[in-house]
C-alpha cells in the first residue's frame, strides 16, 4: 500500500492521469453521497475507461441510437458509477444531478446499469457473466447487419467494434464459459474485453476459489489474448489497436489492476469492492491524487476540454457517416428499402391470416404445427431469426429455405447454439437491443430453468424475445420425469412482463406466433406440445381476432344459464371437450381455452366476463403446476392438475395414470360438485 500511495504522488501529471483520476474520484464521490455502492472496481479500472472513451470508441452522445456507433457493456454491473461518470464527461443527456443522485428513488442512475434508464447504458447488467454474453450477441447482430447491407465499397453498417469491462464474477459464472465458446467457434473479432483482473472478491482473494489460467482457457476457445497493466497508458492504447487489428479471434485484454486503485488505505482490500471508501478516506484518496479536498463532484477545465474536443471529433466522424450512408441509400434502395423494414420491425398486413393459412387444419403436435408457420415467417419477415440449442429436430424451429450462420459466416438466419441454452438466451438479448432483428431462442420446456435469469433481464428490459418451448408437459412421456415439466409454466407466468403462450391447435398457433411478433415490450414465451394434439370444430361464425385475446369460447353449454365452466390451455383443451360431453347429460357446461393468462387478464372486464361469468363455478385442466390459476378465478374453483412429478411410461399411459381422460375429469368435477 505505501508503494502505491508514492506512485500516486508521483503520477505524471498528464492529461490522461488527470482525466483517468477525475473519473475514479467522480464514481467514488457518487457512491459516498448514496451511502452504497462499489467503489473500488470503478477506481481500478478508470485510467482503461478514460483511455477508451476519449480517444477510442466511437460514439456521438447526440445520437445514442447511431446504428453505426461501437457499444461499450459494463458487464461488471456493480461499478455503475464508473459508466455514469464517463458518460455525463463525454456529453451524454447524464446530468452533475444524476450523479449526485446515484442509487436514490426515481434516479436515472440506479445501483446497476439499467437499458432505457439512461443515454450510453446499452444492456441491463448487474447478474455477472449477463452482460459478457450480451456483448457476444451485439457482436454476432453487428456481423449479422454487415453481411446484408455492407457492400464491397459501403462498409458502413456493423463496421465497429463491442467493447467491454468483465470481471472475475463474469469469468466465474458459467455463462462466460458457454459464450465465449460460442465467440471463438464463429470468430466474432469484433469484441474486445477488459478483464478486470484485480484478485479480489466479496470474500477475499480470488486464489480462495479461483486458480485456472485464464489465458490458456481464452486461448484454448480461439480468444486473442493480450496482458497489460491497468496504468500503463501507452500498454492500454497498444493493446486496443491490436485487438482491433485482429478481425477473426474475439479478444480479452486481461489487465491487472488494483481494486480501489488512489484510496491509500483501502486499496487491494475486499472492503472497497462494495461499500463506501469513507469520508475520510475519500479526502486521504483526493490528497493522494492531487485532488482539491474542498471540491465535490470537481471535474477540471482541461478534463472538460478533453472530452469536449472529442465530441468534436466523434461529431466530425458522424457526419461523414451520414453522408456516406445517403449515398450508399441512392446506390442501393433495394437493401435501403430492406433495412428501413429491419430497423422499423416491419410486418405485413395480412400476417395473421397469412399464418393461419400456412398452420392448415390438421390435427397434429403443436411443435409441427409451429414448424409450418415458422416458414411462412421465414418467407413474409425478412429480419427473423433465432435458432435451437442443438433441439432444432425436435422442436421443429430450423427455417429450412434459409442457411445457417457458421463459422465465419454471417448471411444465415438459423443459429446452431449448441447445448447452451444460458448462452443462447443472453445472446438473444445481446441481439435484440442491439436493433434490427426479430430473433428466437428454442429449447424443451424443462430447459427453461436454465434460461430464467436471462429471461427475467429481457422482461426487465422490456424487448421482445421470443422462446419456443416445446415438449411441454407430462405427455413427453418415455423420457420420463427428468425431461417432464411440473412447474415450468407456473414459474414463466410468474416473471413480471412475460407474456406465455400455450396454444391448442392450428388456429391458436397460428394466433400465438402472431402474438409474438406483433409484441414489443416484454417476451413471449410459445409452450409447444411433443405429442398430436386432437383437432377441435369452433362454431362456424367464431370470430379468429378472439383468438388474441388470450382466452375465449370453444364450446357452449347447452343453455343459456352456465351451470359450469371448464377452462383449459393447450393439449387439454381437448380433454375438456371431452369432459363436457359426459357432463351435458345433466348441465349446462361451457369450455373455455385460455391460450394466454397474461392477455386474457389485460382484456375487459366486459369481455372477461362474458367469458367467465363471476358466479360460476370453473375447473380448470391443465397437466402441470396449478400455482396461479386460483388467482384468476375467485369463483368457486377446482383445480385438475399435478401435484409431484411425472413417470416414464406412454402418452396415453400417463393421461390415464394422472387423470387427464375426458371421462377422469368428469368424475372428479361430478364428486366436486
Amino acid at each position: 500500500m505505501t508503494e502505491l500511495k508514492m506512485q500516486g504522488n508521483n503520477m505524471k501529471n498528464d492529461l490522461t492521469t488527470l482525466a483517468s483520476n477525475t473519473i475514479r474520484i467522480l464514481a467514488a464521490e457518487g457512491v459516498q453521497k448514496a451511502n452504497s455502492g462499489h467503489p473500488g472496481m470503478p477506481m481500478g479500472m478508470a485510467d482503461v475507461a478514460a483511455i477508451l472513451y476519449s480517444e477510442f470508441l466511437n460514439h456521438n452522445p447526440d445520437d445514442t441510437k447511431w446504428a453505426n456507433r461501437d457499444r461499450f457493456v459494463l458487464s461488471a454491473g456493480h461499478g455503475s458509477m464508473l459508466l455514469y461518470s464517463l458518460l455525463h464527461v463525454s456529453g451524454y443527456d447524464v446530468t452533475m444531478d444524476d450523479l449526485k443522485s446515484f442509487r436514490q428513488w426515481g434516479s436515472r442512475t440506479p445501483g446497476h446499469p439499467e437499458y432505457g434508464h439512461l443515454p450510453g447504458v446499452e444492456t441491463t447488467t448487474g447478474p455477472l457473466g449477463q452482460g459478457f454474453a450480451n456483448g457476444i450477441g451485439m457482436a454476432i447482430a453487428s456481423k449479422m447487419t454487415a453481411a446484408r447491407f455492407s457492400t464491397d465499397k459501403f462498409k458502413i453498417l456493423g463496421n465497429h467494434f463491442i467493447y467491454g469491462i468483465v470481471s472475475d464474477g463474469d469469468l466465474m459464472e458459467g455463462i462466460s464459459h458457454e459464450a465465449a465458446s460460442i465467440a471463438g467457434h464463429l470468430k466474432v473479432g469484433n469484441i474486445i474485453y477488459f478483464y478486470d483482473d484485480n484478485s479480489i472478491t466479496i470474500e477475499g482473494k480470488t486464489e480462495i476459489t479461483f486458480s485456472e489460467d485464464t489465458a490458456k482457457r481464452f486461448e484454448s476457445y480461439g480468444w486473442q489474448v493480450l496482458e497489460i497493466s491497468a496504468y500503463d497508458h501507452d500498454g492500454i492504447r497498444k493493446a486496443i489497436k491490436t485487438a482491433q487489428s485482429e478481425t477473426e479471434k474475439p479478444s480479452i485484454i486481461i489487465t491487472k489492476s488494483h481494486i480501489g486503485y488512489g484510496s491509500p488505505h483501502k486499496v487491494d482490500t475486499p472492503e472497497v469492492h462494495g461499500s463506501p471508501l469513507g469520508k475520510e478516506e475519500l479526502l486521504e484518496t483526493k490528497k493522494n491524487l492531487g485532488f482539491p479536498v474542498d471540491k465535490e463532484f470537481y471535474i477540471p477545465q482541461e478534463v472538460k476540454d478533453l472530452f469536449s474536443k472529442r465530441k468534436e471529433v466523434l461529431a466530425e466522424n458522424y457526419n461523414n457517416w451520414k453522408k456516406e450512408f445517403d449515398t450508399w441509400k441512392k446506390e442501393n434502395s433495394d437493401r435501403a428499402k430492406l433495412y428501413e423494414k429491419y430497423m422499423n420491425n416491419w410486418l405485413p398486413d395480412n400476417l395473421f391470416e397469412e399464418l393461419i393459412a400456412a398452420a392448415g387444419k390438421d390435427a397434429n403436435a403443436t411443435r409441427s404445427l409451429s414448424s409450418k408457420v415458422i416458414q411462412k415467417i421465414a418467407e413474409l419477415v425478412p429480419n427473423f431469426v433465432g435458432g435451437s440449442a442443438d433441439l432444432a429436430p425436435s422442436t421443429n424451429t430450423y427455417m429450412k429455405a434459409f442457411g445457417a450462420i457458421s463459422t465465419g459466416n454471417f448471411e444465415g438466419r438459423n443459429f446452431h447454439f449448441g447445448i447452451r441454452e444460458h448462452a443462447m438466451g443472453s445472446i438473444l438479448n445481446g441481439i435484440i437491443v442491439y436493433g434490427g432483428f426479430r430473433a428466437f431462442g428454442s429449447t424443451f420446456l424443462v430447459f427453461s430453468d436454465y434460461m430464467r435469469p436471462v429471461i427475467r433481464l429481457a422482461s426487465l428490459m422490456k424487448i421482445p424475445a421470443i422462446y419456443v418451448f416445446t415438449h411441454d408437459s407430462i405427455f413427453v412421456g418415455e423420457d420420463g420425469p427428468t425431461h417432464e415439466p411440473i412447474e415450468h409454466l407456473a414459474v414463466l407466468r410468474a416473471i413480471p412482463n412475460v407474456t406465455v403462450l400455450r396454444p391448442d391447435g392450428p388456429l391458436e398457433t397460428a394466433a400465438a406466433w402472431t402474438y409474438a411478433l406483433q409484441q414489443k415490450d416484454g417476451p413471449v414465451a410459445l409452450i409447444l406440445t411433443r405429442q398430436k394434439i386432437d383437432a377441435i370444430e369452433l362454431s362456424p361464425d367464431f370470430n379468429n381476432q378472439d383468438l388474441l385475446k388470450g382466452g375465449y369460447i370453444v364450446s357452449e353449454g347447452k343453455n343459456k344459464k352456465i351451470d359450469l365452466i371448464i377452462a383449459a390451455s393447450g393439449s387439454e383443451v381437448p380433454v375438456a371437450v371431452a369432459a363436457q360431453k359426459i357432463l351435458q347429460d345433466n348441465l349446462s357446461v361451457r369450455v373455455v381455452s385460455i391460450m394466454s393468462k397474461e392477455i386474457f387478464g389485460k382484456q375487459s372486464d366486459e369481455y372477461k366476463n362474458s367469458i367467465v361469468p363471476a358466479d360460476v363455478p370453473v375447473a380448470v385442466v391443465e397437466a402441470a403446476s396449478m400455482t396461479g390459476w386460483g388467482d384468476m378465478f375467485r369463483s368457486k374453483f377446482l383445480p385438475i392438475g399435478m401435484t409431484g412429478f411425472g413417470a416414464s411410461a406412454p402418452a396415453q399411459v400417463l393421461a390415464e395414470k394422472f387423470g387427464f381422460t375426458g371421462e377422469q375429469v368428469a368424475e372428479k368435477i361430478k364428486n366436486w360438485l
